[in-house]
């Protein structure tokens, strides 16, 4: 785990910013830009309590997984300056390990922040990490694509009685999916079936026929949909109905940093809401940024940010009262225990840092 995390990804070449205004910029954070972003961050009188740099900035390790085009903004934050802009010097940790173990390096301070999917933290943070959700970045990067050879359409309903096919048999992916299907009226444990292939396997065993449908993130999907010449279609995704003003992405943080240094964390938020819209009115920007990460052209990446929500990031009564619905509908679908109270547990991991 340790390895992992001191395990930065940096390229080669580092594309440079584009020309645009770093005030604009700062201005599309909207209500919390306007909060303070443009300015400098009012620490208190206390005094800084963690590492700072010669210029006083707030030292940050931000962990994130640099193969996923959702979280560029994190990047994006950086390479724009929007981090040094709320008083903070960030860190990229690359994390490429399990959940549990991310969560466990930001509870134990081996990160003090990381970004990821709701779908695979929730259910870990109700075991009690030391970690709160602070603030909701995007909506949209989890999808499900079947064959048309093999019978899938567009239609939800063409996924019954079908195989499909996902990385991990209990993952973030069979939950989303499970919730998504008893929405749209099929019996995610009687009216599919459920089979686990390595990842890069899935479309090889989807050609072959010995599942129908699967699921991924992009932007792989997008790639593996663009080279199948129209037969993945896809069928659902985590921006379908009822999660379709969802976030899906969400940005935690350690006990540590909201005990020793909550202005900190509220920078943090502040930055990553800014790259996020910023993202949402300028994707060729977060696509450049990101290219030298991803095995996609800057066209790509570009479709792929278009098809998500980066203009949602709910923070505060939002966040927690998104994060109450996604607990309410796990439980309902056995992911989560069955005498959770969503409200109380949404409640007990989630931050208003901007209180």
């Amino acid at each position: 785990m340790s390895e992992d995390l001191d395990d930065i990804a940096e390229p080669e070449a580092r594309p440079k910013p584009s020309l645009l205004s770093r005030r604009n910029l700062l201005v599309a954070g909207g209500g919390l830009a306007a909060a303070g972003v443009a300015g400098a961050v009012a620490w208190g009188t206390a005094g800084p309590k963690r590492p700072v740099t010669a210029d006083g900035k707030r030292k940050i390790r931000l962990a994130w997984n640099a193969n996923a085009i959702c979280l560029a903004p994190a990047l994006l934050a950086k390479e724009y300056g929007i981090y040094a802009d709320n008083g903070l010097d960030v860190e990229l940790v690359n994390f490429a390990g399990s959940t549990d173990q991310l969560l466990e390096a930001i509870s134990t301070g081996k990160a003090d922040a990381g970004v990821g999917m709701i779908l695979r933290w929730i259910k870990p943070l109700e075991q009690g990490f030391d970690v709160k959700l602070i603030a909701g970045t995007h909506g949209g990067c989890l999808r499900v694509v079947g064959s048309r050879r093999h019978g899938i359409t567009d239609d939800v309903k063409s996924l019954r009685g079908k195989t499909i096919g996902l990385a991990e048999i209990s993952g973030s992916g069979r939950n989303a999916l499970a919730v998504l299907l008893k929405a749209n009226g099929l019996d995610p444990n009687r009216d599919v079936e459920w089979r686990a292939f390595p990842a890069p396997l899935l479309a090889a065993a989807a050609e072959k026929g010995e599942i129908q449908a699967f699921v991924d993130s992009d932007p792989l999907l997008y790639l593996l949909q663009k080279a199948s010449k129209g037969d993945l279609v896809e069928v659902l995704s985590n921006l379908s109905a009822p999660w379709q003003d969802r976030f899906c992405c969400v940005l935690g943080a350690s006990g540590h940093l909201l005990r020793d240094d909550r202005p900190a964390a509220t920078a943090l938020a502040r930055s990553l809401v800014t790259a996020a819209t910023l993202c949402s009115q300028d994707p060729h920007a977060t696509a450049r940024a990101f290219a030298p990460y991803a095995k996609a052209s800057e066209e790509d990446l570009v479709a792929v940010l278009r098809m998500q929500t980066h203009d949602k990031h709910p923070v505060g009564r939002d966040l927690q009262h998104e994060v109450a619905l996604y607990a309410q509908e796990l439980r309902d679908v056995g992911v989560m225990k069955p005498n959770l109270v969503p409200d109380r547990f949404a409640a007990g991991i989630v931050d208003n840092v901007f209180a």
